[in-house]
């Protein structure tokens, strides 16, 4: 059989070895060590907040920033429809509930003329607006609107670690933001996330709480409820080594998706998701749509590459058409028909995307997809 093509696949770069092999050596194989405190500072400083902590995943993040809010019970929250699941569930998590508001055709983000929609229905305690497959959204109109209504905003950055909008790097634009360290991230402890902000305060009380609110005494006391959220010291030692190639996997990213626009440049059905000017993605997926009169559907460009061992995927399924959610509001971009975010998941596709993929093998992916149009 062939080798396997995946979506995005975890790439050691062989540098996180020697993190590891120092969290055994000091027996710090537990949430508390040199790694992680270095870790949090490295990747602080690199995209420039003040302050970070690791925790165990990017959700954990999410639900930590809600709870340092006072999101609760009779609370609502805006989240970005076209996403996965985990940018709302810390809402649910808090018992508040989820507004889904709509994204726009130029970003596939959060629309801001859909959160301005939905300011006029809803007094929010919150807003988490998800930075779509590595792409930042249009922050300024969105933070805008949100100062406009003083209500905080956290930034689900989990897909775009090393993207930028107008020279700040997402995840640092808004009152917190949050990164994932999942296997298919574009660098990964395997799984992990972090919570940042230039809040100190907040930080430090979301570290008490993720450390299961033990306060300072000679024995275990708890004055607060905790949460056992803490990253170990040995991820952290691989997210170490797999940050010193951040730039590197950012590049090899933007290569494939440059591969894939310039290869389908010709076939007028095919749309690569747009990149906006105002900001770098880190290309964490390359996606496209298909015009909906060309004869093809996505499935069928999924399944003549699962034929041949590749994987790839639809885009996300909006939240307002998930089962769980179904009850919840959505704010629509439009002022009638399907919406923008509908329209894309009916008609996307997210390609490989592994940066060890190699040109003969990107090669293969566009040629069984060109096969199809013939």
């Amino acid at each position: 059989m062939n080798k396997k093509i995946y979506l995005s696949s975890p790439h050691m770069s062989g540098n996180e070895m020697q993190y590891i092999n120092a969290a055994f050596d000091s027996n710090w194989i537990a949430p508390i060590g040199e790694n992680i405190e270095f870790f949090e500072k490295e990747l602080s400083e690199y995209v420039n907040i003040k302050h970070a902590v690791a925790l165990s995943s990017g959700t954990a993040a999410i639900h930590m920033a809600l709870k340092f809010l006072g999101i609760s019970k009779g609370d609502f929250v805006f989240c970005s429809s076209l996403t996965f699941a985990a940018s709302a569930n810390p809402i649910v998590y808090q018992n508040a509930t989820p507004v889904f508001i709509d994204s726009e055709p130029n970003s596939w983000n959060m629309s801001p003329i859909a959160l301005r929609k939905a300011f006029k229905k809803y007094k929010p305690k919150a807003v988490i607006v998800v930075h779509l497959y590595g792409q930042a959204a249009s922050m300024d109109e969105i933070m805008q609107i949100c100062k406009e209504y003083n209500v905080p905003v956290i930034e689900d950055a989990a897909e775009s670690l090393g993207g930028t909008y107008k020279g700040n790097y997402t995840g640092t634009i808004g009152d917190f933001g949050i990164y994932s360290f999942n296997g298919n991230k574009i660098i990964t402890t395997s799984g992990g996330g972090m919570l940042v902000s230039n809040n100190r305060v907040a930080i430090d009380k979301v570290r008490f709480w993720s450390s299961q609110s033990k306060d300072n005494a000679r024995y275990y006391q708890h004055s607060e409820l905790g949460y056992n959220y803490r990253m170990s010291n040995i991820l952290a030692g691989i997210g170490r080594g797999q940050l010193t190639e951040l730039t590197n996997r950012i590049n090899s990213k933007k290569s494939i998706y440059d591969s894939y626009l310039k290869s389908f440049e010709e076939i007028e059905a095919i749309k690569m998701m747009p990149i906006q000017n105002y900001g770098t993605p880190n290309y964490w997926l390359s996606c496209f749509t298909l015009d909906i009169n060309c004869g093809l559907d996505p499935i069928d460009i999924i399944i003549a590459l699962e034929k041949n061992n590749i994987e790839s995927r639809p885009v996300w399924k909006p939240l307002h058409l998930q089962p769980f959610y179904k009850s919840c509001d959505f704010i629509n971009h439009n002022n009638y028909g399907i919406s923008i975010s509908e329209q894309i998941f009916n008609r996307g596709i997210c390609l490989p995307s592994d940066t060890k993929m190699s040109e003969i093998q990107i090669n293969k992916v566009v040629k069984i997809i060109k096969e199809l149009f013939r």
